[in-house]
């Protein structure tokens, strides 16, 4: 596994970067607080081409990777970018699988895409399930019965003004990827002002399936794991960033509060989080590509670090901020309300957690020959 960014990568990494620092999103996330208006970023992600990344090149798409996916995700997760392509690129995946006849007005942003995604089963739960509106118990999935999915999704990332649902629905205890145009979403607002979310009601809405087997439906889920732990990842760089910067000026009893023991340890311990879940988002990035067998560990270990370091990152930025760090005024907890609203997205870390858990515990498991456990990497995911 190479783990150096290609010429090509970092130019893409860069162009991202500097692409979503013309709008002032940290500025406005504070501002939508106040009661003003989201900033439009979708025209920002059509002119980059961002819209057709995992659109292969006969459908008018990049035909790039996930890897070059998380990397625009990551940057615009140190920017606190709502950029919609959390819910457009897992969808852009399955419609170009899929045989979606409208794949090329994705593939150019002409028309935004979200997936609404559902949990695959696991060892806690053997149901495909959804988020619910309120409660610590998951729903149903949607149901397919051939000509009209039914059934209700709720807090799914970027749904509000999407011009296509990709729906994973149940038809006959399989699950299946149907595309709907004409959907009832209510526009919903928790606790991070830069993400758009929305609880999806289909009741008997028109949907035409996609081509896609059980195989590539769970791998559109994980690839939007993946993603969403490359945003967190970029937020935690940022986090640090931000916390060194303060601990480097801030003068307390004639020193830098940066040379005091306290404040060193928990800015190294945001340095060792952010890259356990770098390595393990590579890891993710590797698996997409080359270890398709490897892919749903991978993600859901990546994911499961990524959210545990935002979570760190975010409150001890706040720590070594002081006073100031806590107020209104300030960025810092601009990035905490991200932690706390990411962390419970997609099913929740706990989904990951459980993923990575039960493929150490089949690993460890008693006989004659143990079977292969997992990689070192996805093992690293649980520590802590």
């Amino acid at each position: 596994m190479n783990l150096e960014l290609s010429d090509e990568q970092q130019f893409l990494r860069d162009a991202a970067r500097d692409a979503l620092s013309r709008t002032k999103t940290i500025e406005a996330a504070r501002e939508t607080l106040d009661g003003g208006a989201r900033p439009d970023l979708w025209p920002t992600a059509v002119e980059a081409g961002w819209a057709g990344l995992l659109v292969s090149d006969e459908n008018g798409g990049a035909g790039l990777g996930a890897f070059d996916a998380m990397l625009v995700m990551q940057e615009a997760g140190r920017r606190l970018a709502g950029i919609e392509l959390l819910g457009h690129l897992p969808a852009s995946a399955l419609l170009d699988t899929g045989g979606y006849a409208g794949i090329e007005a994705v593939a150019a942003g002409e028309r935004r895409a979200a997936f609404v995604g559902a949990v695959p089963p696991g060892d806690l739960d053997p149901e495909w399930t959804v988020d619910s509106v309120s409660g610590m118990s998951r729903a149903p999935a949607p149901t397919f019965d051939g000509s009209t999915v039914t059934g209700e999704v709720a807090w799914v990332v970027d749904a509000p003004g999407a011009d296509v649902l990709v729906v994973v629905a149940v038809q006959d205890g399989s699950p299946v990827a149907v595309v709907v145009e004409d959907a009832s979403v209510e526009d919903v607002f928790r606790y991070d002002p830069t993400r758009r979310l929305g609880h999806v009601r289909l009741e008997g809405a028109a949907a035409t399936p996609l081509q896609a087997d059980v195989a590539a439906i769970e791998r559109a889920w994980y690839l939007a794991q993946a993603l969403l732990a490359a945003e967190s990842v970029g937020a935690v760089e940022a986090c640090l960033e931000m916390a060194v910067a303060y601990a480097k000026e801030r003068f307390t009893f004639g020193r830098a509060i940066g040379s005091y023991q306290a404040v060193k340890h928990g800015l190294v311990e945001i340095m060792r989080r952010g890259e356990n879940a770098k390595s393990l988002l590579y890891y993710a990035g590797w698996a997409h590509a080359s270890g398709p067998e490897e892919f749903a560990i991978a993600a859901s270990a990546c994911r499961s670090a990524a959210s545990d370091a935002l979570d760190y990152a975010a409150r001890e930025n706040i720590a070594v901020h002081g006073g100031i760090g806590a107020t209104w005024e300030h960025d810092a907890p601009l990035f905490f309300r991200r932690a706390q609203l990411s962390r419970r997205l997609l099913g929740g870390t706990g989904a990951s957690i459980d993923r990575v858990a039960g493929e150490l515990l089949a690993g460890s498991a008693p006989g004659p020959v143990a079977p292969e456990g997992p990689t070192g990497a996805a093992a690293t995911a649980v520590e802590g």
